[in-house]
């Protein structure tokens, strides 16, 4: 079985991140969407609204044979795919100025446990520009997020602000 990891905040999840794991899908027979958890960053979504969000909209994506599942992580990505038995990390590159970092990130994994492979991967066009960040930031701003996110999402991202 070829396992993938697909490490990120997922905070929130975007149409972008959805693109990838499909894509992703079409080179493995498992990933593992893994919501990294940092306790210096303040998230919009908390790991575990992030972990049902997630396992929502997982439900609606195309993935063939490809099995899906959600877990959340702490500590050096490698150690952790390690212990998942995963063979690669999928990283998805947007701009060059992406790939410049994820690149590092790669050559010091590979430092880390040479048998673990990085793949990176492009989201769709329409995706290109869309990050978490962004995301929030227009949705403080009061701007649209249709076509961002799933729609769970953005109803999620309304209630929590309505909730505040």
């Amino acid at each position: 079985m070829r396992r993938a990891i697909y490490p990120g905040s997922f905070d929130p999840v975007t149409n972008g991140h959805l693109d990838i794991i499909e894509r992703g899908c079409k080179l493995f027979d498992e990933i593992i969407i893994a919501i990294l958890v940092n306790p210096e960053k303040q998230p919009f979504f908390s790991i575990e609204e992030r972990r049902e969000i997630l396992e929502q909209t997982l439900k609606e994506i195309q993935r063939g044979s490809c099995q899906l599942r959600v877990d959340d992580f702490e500590g050096l990505l490698v150690q952790y795919a390690i212990a998942q038995q995963a063979h690669a990390i999928v990283r998805g590159i947007r701009a060059i100025s992406d790939y410049e970092y994820e690149l590092q990130m790669a050559l010091m994994n590979r430092r880390l446990e040479p048998t673990i492979e990085t793949v990176f991967m492009m989201p769709a066009e329409k995706y290109s520009y869309v990050s978490s960040r962004l995301v929030k930031e227009v949705f403080q701003l009061g701007g649209e997020l249709d076509g961002l996110v799933p729609p769970l999402v953005e109803a999620r991202m309304k209630e929590k602000l309505r909730r505040a």
